[in-house]
């Protein structure tokens, strides 16, 4: 098989299969009562995949030149994926959830503990979305929690070094919309563990620049595909695709969108003026003026 044969089968093949290998190693290490371990493992496996594949392969090979915002992309990841969901996931949301579902009270809320764990995730991730869908649709239709979000849009290219570049306060948001229904309904501190390895996989397949193709899983998960248009200077197009693991909301408020036969704009980022640095990025928002008309 010739070098493009290769491309063409890993263009397929790539995102369902590392998708698959990160569930089962974590899966794996679940089984053994070490779920953190195996996940990291299973994240840094997946981002060297990634990155290898983002060289080899890329969708758009404009996005691999330098942009001068590394730095400032992970020290956004390390802000807020690092500090905020430390200490809001593990710290407050699992604790209280551990404290509120202890194994005496196996009754708590309505969750369906009796379910299979596998299906109790997968109501999981339905129901966790639909937080994170509004939260996230709110980010871009409100301007006071635009200002915030903007950090993320203003990138203007794609790469996995970008998946964490969000404002803390944008990240907090996101968390406290997303895990509180579950919290509410009385989920399991597992199903809480396994929400947010697979929100951190398909996160940084997202925003992966490898040249892959979908199929029918754009219509059931958020893929690179999907949030390429997401990010789009066109509001017609970039207010779309709000869901971040699975696109049923999307389909059922009318704001997904896929169109065949055109390619997502290479061009990608905002309107508005975004500092360089990553200290001027975390004050940009409570200093923001829109810009004028001209």
């Amino acid at each position: 098989m010739n070098f493009a044969g290769i491309k063409r089968i890993l263009s397929w093949t790539a995102w369902p299969g590392l998708f698959a290998a990160c569930l089962l190693v974590t899966g794996y290490g679940f089984s053994l009562g070490k779920p953190v371990l195996f996940f990291n493992m299973a994240y840094a496996f997946l981002a060297a995949s990634l990155f290898a594949l983002e060289r080899w392969a890329p969708f758009e090979p404009e996005w691999n030149r330098d942009d001068g915002q590394t730095f400032a992309n992970i020290a956004h990841t390390l802000t807020s994926k690092g500090t905020v969901q430390t200490l809001v996931i593990f710290s407050a949301v699992i604790g209280v959830a551990a404290y509120l579902t202890p194994a005496s009270e196996p009754g708590y809320g309505v969750w369906p503990r009796h379910w299979p764990m596998a299906a109790q995730v997968a109501l999981g991730v339905v129901v966790a979305e639909f937080g994170l869908y509004w939260g996230h649709r709110i980010a871009h239709e409100w301007p006071p929690l635009w200002r915030f979000h903007a950090i993320h849009h203003s990138v203007t290219r794609l790469w996995i070094i970008n998946t964490g570049r969000f404002h803390f306060i944008d990240s907090l948001k996101s968390i406290v919309l997303g895990m509180s229904i579950l919290l509410a309904l009385g989920a399991p501190m597992e199903v809480f563990v396994w929400l947010s390895a697979i929100t951190a996989f398909i996160g940084m397949m997202t925003h992966c620049n490898v040249d892959m193709r979908f199929g029918l899983l754009s219509w059931v998960f958020n893929t690179p595909g999907l949030h390429r248009w997401h990010h789009s200077r066109d509001i017609r197009e970039g207010n779309r695709n709000y869901s971040e693991n699975i696109m049923l909301w999307d389909h059922l408020f009318g704001t997904f969108f896929n169109p065949a036969g055109r390619r997502p704009p290479v061009d990608i980022g905002i309107a508005e003026y975004m500092p360089p640095g990553f200290l001027a990025q975390l004050a940009w928002p409570f200093r923001w003026r829109k810009a004028p008309v001209s």
